[in-house]
Order: C-alpha cells, then structure tokens, then sequence
C-alpha cells in the first residue's frame, strides 16, 4: 500500500480548478505517465486508465467517481472487479482573492505476482509524482 498527498495554493477560482480536474481525461496532462483517462459513460462518472508500465508495457484499469461535490471535492476510486486497486481525491478550499488551496492525494494497494510488479513501477516514488502533477497544475490552470 501505498500514499501521497500534496497541499498547493493556485492563482485561480476553486469553481475553473473543479472543471478542469472533473472530466478526470485532462489527468494525462500533468502526470507523465498517465497514457490516457477515457470516459466509459456519458456523465464522466466512469473512467478507463491507461499508465504506463516497465519496459513498454501499459497498465490499464477502470475506475469510477465516489465523490462529486463541485467545486469543492472529486474523488474516485478502481471498481470491484478491478486487478489494480487505486484511489485519488482533490479538495478544493477557495481562499478568496482568486486563489484556491489544493490537496491532491492518491492511494494504491499492489496486486501480486508479475501484475504487482508492473504496478510497483508505476507507482514508484507516488509522492514525487503528485508534488510534480501539482506544480504542472499550477502551470497550466495559471497559464489559461
């Protein structure tokens, strides 16, 4: 098991932090080695990942919204019946003044066998992963 949380401040209203997290596909934008976040369903509340894994594999799972509460909290989680069981939330705290306080935190369980270890790369150093998707956040929420 593993986790990370990472706490920033953005140049940017919690309402355009919210939209721009909530469709969850733009997640490939700031986490290098997410492949892609596609939408199974209409409303966005299922999605499909792909991450990549060691030497040119990919890693792939399903995961759906557990949380929604706009623009102050999205939060998701693997489905059931999933070989990769992960987790991620993003709070949202408007501070006034255009800036909004994020914490960003994901959460993950290894499977075992060969899958686990494919997994393990993927999620290597989880914190540093999230602390750089923050500051590629800021980067691109500011910039907009």
């Amino acid at each position: 098991m593993g986790k990370a949380t990472h706490h920033l401040e953005v140049h940017a209203p919690a309402q355009a932090c919210y939209d721009w997290w909530r469709p969850l596909t733009r997640l490939p934008e700031i986490f290098s080695d997410v492949e892609s976040v596609e939408a199974l369903t209409e409303d966005g509340s299922r999605t499909r990942w792909k991450v990549a894994g060691p030497a040119g594999t990919t890693v792939e799972w399903e995961a759906t919204i557990t949380e929604d509460a706009p623009p102050h909290r999205l939060a998701w989680t693997t489905v059931a019946d999933s070989e990769v069981t992960q987790s991620g939330a993003v709070r949202f705290e408007d501070k006034g003044g255009n800036r909004t306080e994020l914490e960003i935190s994901i959460e993950y369980h290894l499977p075992a066998g060969k899958l686990g270890e494919a997994v393990a790369s993927v999620v290597a150093d989880p914190q540093r992963k999230v602390e750089r998707a923050g500051t590629e956040f800021k980067r691109v929420i500011e910039t907009r």
